[in-house]
């Protein structure tokens, strides 16, 4: 699935507080039992793999399979904090501090193909970069944090892949069936 920007990851709303978020059911009809395989946050979009099998998911979220990330970051990111982010960097994580493992992280041009931001952005609000970061791992806002960490705060996260499945040119809202993952 190609998660839109302002979606919870998430099929049912077990919480009072959030009365009006928009959650995944809300774009097709699902199986029962139906699970997001890891999350991305309601301000983040991009592929998000969908599955009733519980071991599936497990492998998934494992260390064993990469995350690739676009990510524009707020003005233009150094060499020095692209050397941070791929040693890894000190990040809160309840309930203490956690250093990120090494990652893969690279500048890139932006993703015209991804279509436009939730938010329109001018010269006015400064100049933005755009990197892919490979993770391993999906702590909690983990690439939000250390984008941050070094100075860069996130403006836009696209998952573009996970292991071997490419967002491709999908559309937010898109699903597609996989036979076996």
């Amino acid at each position: 699935m190609h998660k839109p920007y302002g979606y919870l990851s998430q099929f049912l709303n077990n919480q009072n507080t959030r009365r009006n978020k928009k959650l995944l059911g809300n774009l097709g009809n699902f199986p029962l039992g139906i699970m997001a395989i890891g999350r991305l946050d309601e301000k983040s979009e991009g592929l998000l793999l969908l599955t009733t099998d519980g071991k599936v998911s497990e492998r998934i979220r494992s260390k064993l399979v990469e995350k690739e990330y676009y990510v524009q970051v707020k003005g233009i990111l150094t060499e020095e904090a692209i050397g941070k982010l791929r040693e890894g960097v000190i990040i809160a994580q309840k309930p203490s501090l956690y250093k990120t493992l090494p990652c893969k992280v690279q500048k890139i041009d932006e993703p015209l193909y991804l279509g436009p931001p939730h938010r329109r952005r001018d010269e006015r609000h400064g100049p933005t970069s755009w990197v892919s970061m490979t993770i391993t791992e999906g702590k909690f806002r983990q690439v939000r944090k250390m984008t941050a960490q070094v100075g860069f705060p996130t403006e836009r996260l696209i998952r573009v892949r996970i292991g071997d499945i490419h967002l491709g040119e999908m559309n937010p809202g898109d699903i597609l069936e996989a036979k076996s993952i």
